[in-house]
């Protein structure tokens, strides 16, 4: 008899690469801080 596959965690994001909310808002918040470090280097570098 076959087994069927397991059920997924209601709090797993769905997001492949990430299995909880806390890693998908970390790589959110570190893809943030990487934008606004870059604006700022570009912005003293290009003024």
């Amino acid at each position: 008899m076959p087994s069927s596959p397991p059920e997924p965690d209601d709090n797993s994001p769905g997001v492949p690469g990430f299995r909880t909310w806390g890693g998908v808002y970390l790589f959110v918040f570190v893809c943030f801080v990487a934008v606004v470090v870059a604006l700022t280097i570009f912005t003293r570098v290009l003024a």
